[in-house]
């Protein structure tokens, strides 16, 4: 009876070590993983709050501000051109994201719940088509743009960002789509309801944070972009924000380090809203896209 005890007790100090061990390991992994990702915005902060002789100090501390300002925020803030940039990449996000949601979430729908031949083909072909690399795309992509005369002017970004977003959005979508009973198919069909009330009554509301997620996905792509933009637009007044502020705050070289910080912090702004408070959604949209279907 004692030895069994013993053993017992071996067995609840072991599973305890264990325990404390892998949460001291996450806790560590944890730290690490904020020290990576958040040095670089926290350098930026600094380096947004310095007046440009502090930044050209070379001798100085870069981790310690010694003579605060807003002077970079409010020069960027003030500046109707950065105004302008920020006007366009709300437009295109705008528009991508509509686009994207009334591309993916019928084509989700149809492959996950209309069962044809070479459903299963197309919808593993759909997100194939976004591991396709950015820089192999937009070659051919820009001699389409040309062709269409877009060029130049931020229409042209609502035209090709659906190619990066509409595959993935899809995929999740369809996942989410799968995990939904198909008791409420059957009870939809025999009350009448035809396939677009059924997606837009039954579907829409229960997949609602896989719709969220996927459109958290396409706003963060659309805005965020930099190689299109880069490739498509050389005119300042069609420049989104992301590539706006890089090209007319460096000029040859020369660098006005502290208004490019703060203009790539207020262009990070947005995302980072979106996400603050959504994440719960993103989060279980992707979970049930990844494990369903």
């Amino acid at each position: 009876m004692s030895a069994t005890v013993a053993g017992f007790s071996r067995r609840v100090g072991s599973l305890r070590a264990e325990r404390r061990w892998a949460l001291w390991s996450a806790y560590v992994s944890l730290i690490f993983a904020a020290v990576v990702m958040l040095t670089p915005p926290l350098y930026m902060l600094m380096t947004a709050l310095k007046p440009s002789a502090e930044i050209a100090d070379l001798g100085g501390n870069p981790w310690i501000v010694r003579s605060p300002t807003l002077a970079n925020f409010a020069e960027i803030l003030g500046n109707p051109m950065f105004r302008g940039f920020f006007y366009n990449s709300m437009k295109v996000t705008v528009c991508v994201v509509i686009l994207t949601m009334l591309i993916s979430v019928p084509a989700a729908f149809a492959l996950s719940r209309m069962r044809f031949p070479g459903s299963q083909f197309l919808a593993t072909g759909v997100f194939l088509t976004y591991l396709v690399p950015d820089t192999l795309l937009f070659i051919p992509l820009y001699q389409i743009v040309g062709s269409l005369g877009l060029l130049n002017s931020t229409w042209g970004l609502v035209v090709i960002y659906p190619t990066l977003t509409v595959p993935f959005c899809t995929w999740i979508m369809i996942g989410y789509f799968a995990s939904i009973p198909k008791e409420l198919d059957e009870a939809a069909l025999i009350d009448g309801a035809g396939w677009l009330q059924m997606l837009a009554r039954i579907f829409i509301p229960v997949a609602l944070p896989g719709i969220i997620a996927a459109t958290i996905f396409a706003f963060t792509v659309s805005w965020a972009a930099f190689v299109y933009p880069t490739a498509f637009i050389t005119r300042p007044d069609e420049m989104p924000l992301t590539i706006g502020v890089v090209s007319q705050l460096i000029r040859g070289d020369t660098f006005a380090w502290g208004q490019l910080m703060a203009g790539a912090l207020l262009a990070a702004l947005p995302p980072v809203v979106v996400y603050a408070f959504l994440m719960d959604y993103y989060v279980a949209g992707l979970t049930a896209g990844a494990t369903k279907g």
